[in-house]
């Protein structure tokens, strides 16, 4: 009996993880996804997150960004939020809500009990199939992110996100260099090679 392309395909998606270095290293070391590398080397590169940060983790399931930003803070404090559910963390706070409903903002700075350090996000839209199509919407999100951000943050603060290259890339591009003082793009090296995201580094608002 033949196999069905569908068969094929999640047959080869697996073959491709069981050779993937940074899976497999994410297995060995305990993260719950290798997108934890991608954080790691965002804050190598940018030196970001400090002991004592607060700090946001937009989109957060299953936390792997908040496992590495666990690591590091130690003086401060992390919510994580997702309207996925999420497994407990030590150190951090896992709040399940819609991050753009007002009662969210005013639910995260009550915890704070005050503005934040960094907002970082590595949300993407549910896939549909159409690549292209997940591009927008993930880029949409990143866009929604960016706005959200800035109601949060200190005027000195640092927003962290991923984005897709695509035909809304600019329009990115310009709200966050229309938002922050200091925009930096970054392909982290545990981004795959054939994927077409990269990372947005951002910080100090700008103030009318």
């Amino acid at each position: 009996m033949k196999k069905s392309k569908r068969t094929k395909k999640s047959n080869s998606w697996k073959i491709k993880q069981h050779r993937d270095q940074f899976f497999k290293k994410s297995k060995i070391l305990g993260y719950r996804s290798r997108a934890s590398f991608k954080l790691i080397e965002l804050n190598e590169k940018f030196k970001f997150i400090k002991n004592n940060s607060k700090l946001l983790d937009l989109g957060s399931s299953p936390g792997g960004w908040s496992q590495v930003a666990s690591k590091i803070i130690t003086k401060g404090k992390i919510i994580a939020l997702d309207i996925k559910s999420m497994k407990p963390i030590k150190n951090v706070n896992f709040i399940k809500r819609d991050i753009f409903e007002e009662e969210t903002k005013r639910i995260i700075l009550n915890f704070f009990q005050g503005k934040l350090d960094i907002v970082i996000s590595d949300m993407a839209a549910d896939t549909t199939g159409n690549k292209s199509l997940d591009s927008i919407r993930t880029n949409q999100l990143c866009s929604e992110a960016i706005e959200f951000s800035t109601k949060i943050l200190k005027p000195t603060g640092v927003f962290v996100t991923k984005l897709f290259m695509g035909d809304d890339f600019v329009e990115i591009k310009d709200l966050a260099k229309k938002t922050f003082k200091v925009v930096n793009f970054f392909k982290p090296d545990s981004s795959r090679v054939e994927s077409k995201e990269t990372y947005l580094h951002c910080k100090i608002l700008k103030t009318l």
